[in-house]
Order: structure tokens, then sequence, then C-alpha cells
């Protein structure tokens, strides 16, 4: 359909269309009801990915590994004191309430074992805390910073720090569970600090990190929404001068967000921390479309052309580019679903949405709901009243000197991208803000640490794990792990095997060793476990035909580059050392991020390059012409590599956010091309003029509303850098960057590249 057929159809129909559309949204976003946050850490893995497939087989092998971790640090003295030692007791017992715990550990309940006699006892490490002596402190000390299972784990080497851990396994079924746990587990910490004020208390484990994100994403949703639209109503304002016609706009963009928002909640599409930016983005680019249609209605309207013919002129001028920059955008958002991150297909999935919403109400709704509005023009408008002319003599003068200088620049800052390092700290995805942030440093630097890698080790048989060749074999891959820089603790069945060697001789310190018989190791197993109480057995540590045993690796202060390389030198041992049925690569959440970075922008580039391709197609065949579609590229190409290369000279480190950039920017950065190649084509094709004139009349027509767009989608993006979780704040970060740098080349590189390109065209005098 033509435009002119388009806009009298609109007009015709004008109060028809508003209350259709109206109607529309509200069924639409009546879906908002069956949104869901997704608060599970594993969202973040798609089902193929293989380390998800190993750290769910360890999972389902031992026990999962959500938790909620106590710390308590006496502000006098170590933990070895009865007020301690209490309150370490009274979050133990409390522990075993939280919803879904199935395990607590803590240096209270630790099963001591020990040789009496001729008899074998096993108990809590400490009982009846009152009743305590000094001498009893201080063999409990003893015990407690000599056992290799609790040192750097449960309680720090000099025994100031000491820490419960709640071993959680949540159903997944119901999405208040995160909150539920984390609400009961401060109930407790809070109880701890007010009955014992002189022992500080912390909170952390996955549970509470993995609430402290969801929090992070509602609180950027409670407060930079509100934010980000209250300075998107300014700018807007400032740059139309007109109240309706700014309500208009607010009105298409609320209603494309809550369009979108319910569509998603239709579909099923879940909320995450990556979706949860969606509202964010899309009331960023919902405007972009209306900006264009109105800016071009009111300067219609001050040279005296009557409101509908306004109208119909500013659809004609708008249609085609509108159309093109919302097709070209949603592809661009669409491509993200090749991430290896399912939140982030989330994200594009409901992105695409609203921006093929909002091209649906710019077009429709809002030159519908202009014809009907009384509006009122200002004469004059400083914000839209520049001449450009200054600027497009000097970018024809100048064509060559700026053509060699964009691209020399360019190129130049994206040879930081050379300095860029996939690496990621799970830690520092929240900021210093987040008690779980601050509780995470703490316990890195007094406790033990914050990353796992864990191993499934298999003996080959049912009842292997007691092979005194297994056996020895998994204490060298254990004393070979406590040898690694940043490694603090090694959990080993085998410090268990050794244990009750030396409590079955009396506790003789030289029978602390593996047993060198199949049966004695066996037997000293199969005693130890009937002598555990109930929740405390050994299935976290050995399966249950007993063929292979679990090894944990706990790790302060690496980066997840450094962990991967850790465990790849780890699993060289392991060839090299064991026989075959023993070789396995690490798992563990910590793991799994330190590769979803690497594999994320692998993934992405190809994305990209397909969404490229897709788009350069598209422009070549809307703009009927290859020369100039293979021309668009240039600047829509180079500002991600001029960004990600000043992200690389200025920081140097990208992690999760990152891997999404390029596919997020693309579709945004080509709107700006399109609208400035489709006015200069009108010019050429159209009115016949040559290209220093045409550029001159895209400078003219579109140019305002360029830099309006892109200063609100900063305005948009920007106020994500605010964000107190990682990942979003990255995003915008570099989202500004890459668009702020989009538009210099579009008003420097664009006309003087499309000027020499034609040069063979050119009639004016210089050309």
């Amino acid at each position: 359909m033509r435009s002119k057929t388009l806009t009298q159809f609109i007009l015709a129909h004008r109060l028809s269309i508003i209350c259709v559309t109206l109607v529309l949204v509200l069924l639409s976003a009546s879906g908002m009801r069956y949104l869901v946050f997704n608060d599970d850490t594993r969202i973040w893995f798609g089902e193929r990915n293989p380390y998800l497939k190993a750290y769910v087989a360890l999972e389902n092998t031992y026990v999962k590994s959500d938790n909620v971790y106590f710390v308590l640090a006496p502000q006098r003295g170590t933990v070895f004191r009865r007020e301690v030692l209490a309150a370490v007791a009274d979050i133990t017992r409390a522990s075993w309430q939280l919803p879904f715990a199935n395990r607590v550990d803590s240096i209270n309940n630790y099963q001591h074992s020990y040789s009496r006699g001729d008899e074998f006892v096993v108990e809590d490490l400490v009982a009846d805390v009152e009743r305590l002596s000094e001498k009893d402190l201080a063999a409990i000390k003893q015990v407690a910073l000599n056992e290799p299972t609790l040192r750097n784990r449960l309680i720090s080497p000099v025994g100031d720090v000491t820490a419960v851990n709640v071993n959680i396994i949540r159903p997944s079924k119901d999405p208040d569970e995160l909150a539920r746990i984390t609400a009961a587990a401060n109930v407790i910490a809070d109880d701890i600090r007010q009955r014992y004020p002189d022992i500080d208390l912390y909170l952390s484990g996955t549970i509470v990190f993995d609430h402290a994100i969801v929090e992070a994403t509602r609180h950027d949703i409670e407060t930079l929404l509100p934010l980000m639209f209250g300075l998107m109503i300014v700018v807007i304002y400032l740059l139309l001068r007109s109240l309706l016609g700014t309500l208009a706009i607010i009105l298409v963009i609320t209603l494309s967000t809550l369009s979108a928002m319910g569509i998603a909640g239709w579909l099923g599409i879940n909320l995450n921390p990556a979706s949860g930016n969606a509202p964010v983005v899309i009331l960023t680019l919902a405007m972009a479309d209306s900006v264009h249609i109105l800016v071009t209605l009111f300067q219609k309207m001050r040279e005296e052309m009557p409101k509908e013919s306004a109208i119909m002129e500013s659809m004609r001028i708008n249609l085609r580019p509108v159309l093109l920059t919302s097709i070209t955008t949603a592809i661009g958002f669409l491509s993200m679903n090749y991430s290896d991150a399912p939140p982030f297909h989330d994200l594009g999935n409901i992105v695409a949405i609203g921006v093929i919403i909002a091209l649906i109400l710019s077009v429709l709704f809002l030159p519908a709901l202009m014809a009907v509005l009384p509006l009122r023009i200002a004469k004059k408008n400083p914000l839209v009243t520049l001449s450009y002319d200054r600027l497009a003599a000097f970018v024809v003068a100048k064509r060559k000197m700026l053509l060699t200088g964009a691209i020399g620049f360019s190129l130049l800052l994206s040879t930081g991208i050379s300095r860029i390092e996939l690496d990621d700290n799970f830690i520092e995805y929240m900021d210093e803000s987040f008690a779980a942030r601050r509780a995470a440093e703490f316990i890195q630097s007094r406790l033990s640490g914050f990353d796992v890698i864990e191993y499934s080790l298999e003996a080959g048989e049912p009842g292997g794990i007691s092979d005194p060749r297994y056996l020895a074999r998994v204490e060298e891959f254990a004393n070979w792990y406590r040898q690694q820089s940043g490694v603090v603790h090694v959990t080993s069945f085998t410090d268990i095997i050794k244990r009750l060697n030396r409590n079955m001789h009396n506790d003789a310190e030289e029978y602390y060793r593996l047993p060198d018989r199949r049966e004695l190791a066996a037997q000293y197993l199969l005693l130890y476990e009937m002598s555990l109480p109930y929740g405390l057995d050994l299935n976290n540590r050995i399966n249950v035909d007993k063929s292979a045993s679990r090894l944990s690796v706990i790790i302060r202060g690496k980066s997840s580059r450094e962990l991967r390389q850790l465990d790849q030198r780890a699993q060289q041992w392991l060839r090299k050392h064991t026989p075959d049925y023993m070789h396995t690569a690490g798992t563990g959440l910590s793991i799994m991020f330190s590769h979803i970075s690497r594999i994320n922008i692998n993934t992405m580039l190809l994305a990209s390059l397909f969404a490229l391709v897709l788009i350069s197609a598209l422009l070549m065949l809307a703009l009927r012409s290859v020369k100039i579609g293979f021309a668009s590229l240039v600047p829509n190409l180079m500002p991600a590599f001029a960004a990600f290369g000043l992200w690389g000279i200025f920081i140097g480190q990208v992690g999760l956010a990152a891997a999404v950039i390029v596919a997020l920017t693309l579709g945004i950065v080509v709107d700006d091309t399109i609208h400035f190649i489709s006015n200069y084509l009108a010019a050429r094709q159209q009115e016949r003029q040559p290209p220093a004139e045409a550029v001159r009349r895209a400078f003219n027509h579109v140019a305002t509303a360029l830099w309006s767009t892109t200063l609100i989608l900063v305005v948009g993006f920007g106020v994500l850098v605010f964000s107190g979780y990682k990942v979003t704040s990255e995003m915008g970060l570099l989202t500004v960057i890459t668009i702020s740098l989009a538009l210099l080349l579009d008003f420097l590189l664009l006309p003087a590249l499309l000027v020499v390109i034609e040069r063979k065209k050119a009639v004016t005098a210089g050309d």
C-alpha cells in the first residue's frame, strides 16, 4: 500500500483506528498477569550447553549444590568461646527449618570420629555448649583447626571466623522459592545479630546471591525505569515544544511497552535478570519512529501547511525509512536467539515484539491521533530550526579528508580490541551496595573462597572407591590441587578414609594414611556410615553404588579465565596420571560461568554476521542500489568495532553482557543510516539533485530527528549504566558508546562516502 493511500485511509477512519488500537492493546497487556520472574542461575545456560549437562549429571549423582552460608566473625577473640559456639548451635538448629533444607554443616555438628579403647565413636564435635570447660574448648579447637574437611571451609585457619553451610534442594516449582528461603535465612540472621551483638554475621551462598540479582533487577525496574521515562519526556518536549505532541509519543511508547510485555506473558516468556530490562529498552526504541514522524509533521505545519496535508507529507517522507528501520532493529534483536544464554533470547524476542508494535502504532495510531488532537505549533524552536547548510558544505568540501580521517580513526580505535580479555568475576556481578557482594568479599578475605570446581571421579566398578589404587590416585590429585595458586580448600573422600584408618589404630598419627587393603577400606566406610546421624550421611561425597566419589575445590580470587586455565591443567594431570575411566572435566557454577562469555562471543559473532547479511540484502532491495547498500555497511559496522576498541583501551575486560552488544546495537545504528540515505536518494532520484545538494537536503530534513533520537537513546540506555547489576550496566554503557559513535559517523563519514562513490554523476562545481 502506498503512503498516500494508507494515510488517506487513516484520516478517513481516525476514530475507529484509535478505538480498535486501544482495545487490542488492552487485550495484549492483560497477558502481563502471566509474567513470572525466573530466578534460577541455571537459566543462563541452554539445555544443550555441555557444561550445564555435566553440572546436572553431578547433581543427579550426588546432591544439588544450592546453599545458604551463615558466616560468624566475633569482634574479639576466636570462635572457640562458649558465646560464639552457642550462636553456631542456634543457627545450626534453626537452619534445619529453612525451606527445602536437606543438610546443615557446622563445626558444632561435625561428625568427629575417634577411638575410645576398643570402641569406635562418632559424635558431634560440640555438644552441650554451656557445660564446656576450658579444656573441652581447647580440644575442640585442636580438632577443628587440624581437620582438612573443615579448615578454610567452615573454619578459618586461625579460628577467628566460622560458618554454617545449609544445603538447599529447591523443587523449582514455585517462583517465590528463592524469596522464601532468603527471607527465612534473614530472620535467623537478624535474630542472631540481636541476641549476639558482639558477633558480626554475614549471609551468603548461591541462594542469597541469586536473590540479590533478582532484587537488583527489580530495583532497576522500580528506579531506573521512572528516571529514564522522566528524562525522555523532558528531551522529547524540548525537541517538539508541543505538550500534545509529547503526550502522543509517550502514549505510543507506553502502549508499545505494555503490549509487548503482555504478549510475552501470553507466550509464556519468563522474566529474568536480562529480559527484565526489556521495558527500558522498548521505551527507548519505541519513540524513534514517532519522533521522525512528528518532527516532519511539525516542520511542515510551521511552513503553513494544513495539518492533514502535513500528516500526508510526513507519512510520505517517513513511511519507508520507518518501516525499514523497525524491521532491521527487530532483526538485530531476534539474532540474539543465537546466544547460548537463554535470558538474552527472551530479551531479544520481547524487544523485537515491542519494536514491531511501535511501528504499527507509529504509522496507524499516531497519525490518527494527530488528526484528532487540536495541535498548536510554536512558530520557532531553536532545537529544530538549526541550519545544517554549513555542516553539509563542510562535509562535501572536505569529503576525502573526512572519509580518510573517519575510517582511519575508527580503525585506530578498533586496534584496542586486541587488548580485550574475555573474563568475568561472578562476585563483581553485583556492586558494593549489595550486602551479598560485601559478604562474598569478606568470606574471600577471612575464611574461604567463592568459586568451586567439582569433579566426579569414577572408580571403574561398583564398590571401586575402596580400591587402594583408586584412593591413591584421588589423593595424588587432591594434593596436586592443594599446591595450585588460589586453591584454599580441597574436599576429598580420601581425607575421610585416612581419618578412619587412624581411628581404627587407636588414633595413632602414623596411621593417618590410606589403608593398603580394599577390604579394610570398605569395612571402615561401612562402619562409619552406620554411625552417622540422619541428614549428615556421605551421599554428598560418594554415589549410591560406591563407584565414584566427589572432589570439590574451593578457589579464592581467580578470574574466569584463570579458572578455565586451572581446570585445563587439572584435566591434563588426570589424563597423564590416571586410567581413562577417571578422566573428567571440572564442573559447577563457577566453571559454567567461566565459559559462557567465550561461548556467547563466538555464537553471537556468527549471529551478528547472519543479521548483517540479512539487513544488507534488505537495504539493497529497498534502496534499489547495490552500491549504496554496500556503502551503508561501513557506518553500520564501524561503531561496534570502535566501541569495543575503546573498551579494550580503557577497560580491557568484557564478560557476559558484551557478547550480545553487536547484535543489540546493529539494528539500532542502522536506523540513522537508513533515514539519511532514504532522504538522500529521494533528492537524487525524485528531484534529480546532484550529490552535494542531496546531502544538504538530507541534513536539513533528518539531522534534527537523528541527533534527537540518538540523544533519547543515549539517555535511555545511559540510565542502565547506573544499575547495580554488572551485566545490565555494561550492556548500557557499551550501547551508549556504540550509538554515539554511530551518529558521529553518520554525520561525517556517511555523507562524504555518498558523495565520493557518486562522483561520476556529480554536476556541481568541484565535484
